[in-house]
């Protein structure tokens, strides 16, 4: 007889190899053909709602690893929440208005705005959003996220628009939104303004200059002829200078040097000295900033004058006290300028090129200008130092080119007026990381206005009309009537109808006595678009709700989505419209290092899951700390893949070993199970527990580490090994097989629903191959709650130590292993001398020690103190390993002198002899 016949070896179909990126596409179809969006949607239908409301991506170009991070995460916490007592729909959305897709279409698709219309332009700039939405929505569906991907929400549609009009609205009404002449910042290279959510800071080079403002009318404090002297990095802004600002309560030197006198504070003195080579100087008087109010210095280039004013922003931190104001060109510069009634020049149109309000330097680039405006304070005895310093500037976000700030007349939304409710909308707010308070925080309470204009073609348009006068018209009535035609037509609308058209029949206002009337041509900022998100969505959408339960994004949206969303949110509403945030770092390379094609460093998530599959991709999510900036590579994926597959393994061998086990008939009670195996059912509960606090705490680390270390120590070193001589050699429904298989079963069921948001095909695929589940998808089961068992601390704490225990026999295995002494484990006699609280807990047990110990014989030698001398000695035990005496049996591999004792089976031991004699003789 082939005694392999009678070996009950693990059989399933459930393949070793996962093959993922060929099984992973087929597996969403089967998802896509049974609508499983929509059957998990009305599985937890009336459960209590949980809402977590997607930012949208912006559609343009294929979908990066800090989208792959975003849209994963987010995943993880829809499919455990529809698992967990949820009602959890996921409405994914897109951000779709904007210069990149203006640029993309006039760079690469050479599309030539000047020949067409702006409606025409707009066209094609949908056209290519729709395309590029189609695009990366199959790459976050190749991800495995759940969603309704056939009806998500798009910042173009006119249902969205309509209700970001009326957002617009209802902040003019309570007289959030005003028009004014601002600087702003300001993107020469996009030709538009822009919000401080746009802006990025790189290194930049600059000239930097000292200048020297002849002093025309000293109010008796100075003497005509003194010089005050500005320090300044941006020549070109010297044009629109109209004014030097001095702090009231900082002293101030007149300082001799040679013939010259010149003026600088006097903590800033030294410093300037130094920069400027003065050898020999003199201080030869000392006065206050605010004695030198009012005081008229000459313009260097022009005919004109200079206004010294008091301002607190000035600082001696750099410079010399003194600082060159320009209205047009800088925030403070403009709020001391009102304060003293001086103009707003900006010289410097929208381009960047200087204008023939600066006479001598008309049609320069500013940037150029700077070496013609500082030539021409040389040639006029000015300039007093010309240097060049390297230093932090504000960049376009998008075409990363430097910013200028230029006064224009903007739309602003009134932060200040709201500004209370803001900060205690944020302190309502539960942030994780906790940080993220703090940060959001002291941005809403350091921000000035918001600039909502932009000078764009692509975007929603600012609803305002203009009477003959000038004045700006918005009125509940023209909102609405606004918002239904583009509910009706799409923003379009604005664009191919003239303002008659677009106001209500029979409008009239006393701005327009003739009733003639103009409309706004800008467009509202992007962030103001998908900061309306929770009115066009939250509120529209039937299945949704406001405020969402959490908003989560990288870390970079504090500056951007969390903070507009939650300015137009509090302005009409009151509060946050979110009930948490949470944020993610960035995607880096292996050595920390930012992803760019030049460094050749960047990590495509389409072909990692080419390569690997998407479950990695996932799984990798879950194994980092993504609260920080986190790391992948290569070298980390491939540490990944093998956790996987020892995750995989593990499936696949409790599927194996549950071939012949129907739950219905075969499964004991809790009563029936021995010690051991209600054991591992406590391990099993703890990390039931252990995962979903996890998953309730957003830390998927630990669900990783947890189920990994479960995997490999709880089940495959320890009880999966033991395991085996029991399932393969004893018979079919012995009482001991049975209870182990009761054990596996629950094991599988609890893992494959534990990692169901996280590996969502592999666990799919699982699901198909047990063949007791009633559910088609075990996205359509909870998760696993632990059972009851009686004693189970008891319990856990007795056989924690004897698995200390085995620890140390393990040991005393491999040492002899090592020396030659034994072969495999089953190859060994091993006789323990325990302590006395080693001796009472191995008396305590009464499962086969040999068989816990994978050994062939084992004995209690006596107490330690009689231990021979070539023990292996441990804590609590000393242990002598031999080569266990007597044949190997053929169908066990347990090696004692019994076998053969059955002459019928001369090859066997009396255990495999009776098992094949009862059941598989003929």
């Amino acid at each position: 007889m082939d005694y392999k016949e009678t070996l009950l070896m693990p059989k399933t179909d459930f393949p070793m190899r996962g093959n993922l990126p060929k099984r992973e596409p087929e597996i969403q179809a089967k998802w896509e053909n049974m609508n499983i969006y929509q059957k998990v949607q009305e599985r937890t239908k009336g459960r209590p709602l949980f809402v977590l409301h997607d930012g949208p991506p912006y559609a343009n170009g294929d979908i990066h690893m800090g989208h792959a991070l975003n849209k994963i995460l987010k995943d993880f916490i829809v499919r455990y929440k529809s698992m967990s007592g949820y009602h959890a729909p996921y409405v994914p959305g897109w951000d779709t208005h904007g210069l990149p897709i203006e640029t993309a279409l006039t760079k690469n698709k050479k599309v030539n705005r000047k020949e067409m219309s702006v409606a025409e332009f707009r066209k094609l700039c949908e056209e290519y959003a729709w395309e590029q939405i189609d695009r990366q929505r199959e790459q976050f569906k190749r991800l495995g996220v759940r969603g309704d991907w056939e009806n998500p929400y798009v910042t173009l549609k006119p249902e969205y628009e309509a209700q970001q009009i009326k957002v617009f609205g209802e902040m003019a009404k309570k007289g959030y939104i005003y028009k004014g002449l601002k600087p702003v910042y300001w993107s020469p290279s996009s030709e538009s303004a822009l919000a401080e959510a746009e802006i990025e800071y790189y290194d930049k080079r600059s000239p930097s200059i000292y200048v020297a403002f002849e002093i025309k009318d000293g109010k008796n404090v100075l003497t005509n002829g003194e010089k005050i002297v500005i320090w300044t990095t941006t020549p070109w802004t010297i044009p629109a200078n109209l004014g030097i600002a001095v702090h009231p309560n900082l002293d101030y030197h007149v300082v001799k040097v040679h013939e010259n006198q010149f003026v600088i504070a006097k903590d800033l003195l030294q410093s300037v000295a130094k920069e400027l080579g003065w050898e020999a100087y003199e201080v030869v008087k000392t006065i206050k900033g605010q004695e030198l109010e009012y005081i008229v210095a000459k313009h260097p280039i022009y005919d004109r004058d200079s206004l010294v004013m008091l301002g607190e922003h000035v600082t001696t931190e750099a410079g010399t006290g003194c600082v060159h104001t320009a209205p047009g060109h800088g925030e403070d510069d403009f709020l001391i300028g009102q304060k003293y009634g001086l103009d707003v020049l900006c010289p410097v149109d929208e381009r960047g090129y200087m204008t023939e309000e600066a006479p001598g330097f008309e049609g320069l680039f500013y940037d150029e200008a700077n070496k013609a405006i500082t030539q021409k304070l040389e040639e006029v005895g000015a300039l007093l130092k010309l240097s060049f310093i390297t230093h932090s500037y504000p960049h376009d976000w998008r075409t990363k080119k430097p910013t200028i700030f230029r006064a224009t007349a903007q739309w602003f939304a009134s932060i200040k007026d709201f500004r209370d409710d803001l900060l205690k909308a944020v302190q309502e707010t539960k942030w994780i990381p906790a940080w993220g308070e703090t940060r959001l925080y002291n941005m809403i309470r350091d921000r000035s206005d918001w600039c909502i204009s932009r000078q764009r073609a692509w975007g929603v348009p600012i609803p305002v009309f203009y009477g003959e006068n000038g004045e700006p018209i918005i009125t509940d009535e023209t909102i609405e009537h606004v918002s239904n035609l583009i509910r009706e037509h799409g923003s379009n609308i604005w664009f191919e109808r003239d303002a008659k058209d677009l106001l209500p029949k029979g409008f009239t206002h006393p701005s327009s006595p003739n009733g003639i009337f103009t409309k706004e041509t800008d467009i509202m900022d992007v962030w103001f678009d998908s900061g309306s998100s929770h009115q066009a969505v939250l509120v529209e959408r039937e299945e949704l709700d406001r405020p969402a339960d959490l908003y989560l994004e990288g870390s970079d949206q504090y500056r951007g989505w969390f903070n507009s969303s939650l300015s137009t949110a509090v302005a009409v509403t009151g509060k946050a419209p979110y009930k948490g945030v949470l944020s993610h770092g960035f995607a880096l390379d292996g050595e920390g290092r930012k992803m760019s094609k030049s460094l050749g460093n960047v990590v495509v998530p389409a072909k990692v899951m080419n390569q690997l599959g998407a479950d990695i991709l996932r799984l990798w999510v879950a194994s980092v700390d993504y609260q920080a900036d986190v790391r992948v590579s290569d070298a980390i994926l491939k540490q990944v893949a093998e956790v996987y597959r020892k995750i995989r393994n593990t499936y696949r061998f409790l599927l194996g070993n549950l071939f012949d086990f129907d739950p219905k008939k075969d499964a004991l009670s809790l009563e029936q199970l021995r010690e051991v195996d209600r054991y591992m059912l406590v391990k099993l509960n703890k990390l039931i527990a252990k995962v979903k606090k996890a998953y309730e705490n957003y830390e998927y680390a630990t669900i990783y580490h947890a189920v990994h270390n479960f995997c490999t120590i709880e089940l495959s070193s320890f009880y999966l090994d033991f395991a085996k001589d029991v399932l393969y050699i004893e018979a079919k429904d012995n009482k001991e097989r049975r209870a182990i298989q009761t054990v596996l079963y629950e094991s599988l069921l609890t893992l494959v629903k534990l990692m169901a948001p996280i590996l969502p095909h592999t666990t799919e695929e699982v699901w198909s191959h047990i063949s007791s589940v009633e559910e088609e998808s075990v996205q359509l089961v909870d998760m696993p709650e632990p059972v009851e068992i009686d004693g189970a601390d008891k319990l856990e704490e007795k056989w924690d130590s004897f698995m200390a225990l085995r620890d140390d026999v393990l040991k005393a295995l491999e040492v002899a292993r090592n020396e030659k002494v034994i072969g495999k484990s089953l190859t060994a006699a091993i006789t323990l001398f325990p302590d006395q609280k080693a001796s009472e807990l191995l008396n305590s047990i009464e499962e086969s020690l040999k068989q816990l110990f994978i050994v062939s014989s084992f004995e209690i030698g006596g107490s330690i103190e009689e231990a021979p001398e070539d023990a292996q000695s441990f804590d609590h035990v000393k242990i002598v390993v031999k080569l266990a005496e007597g044949k190997t049996c053929e169908r066990c591999w347990v090696v004692t002198p019994e076998v053969g004792l059955d002459q019928e089976y001369e090859t066997l031991c009396p255990r495999c002899a009776h098992i094949v004699k009862e059941h598989y003789s003929a």
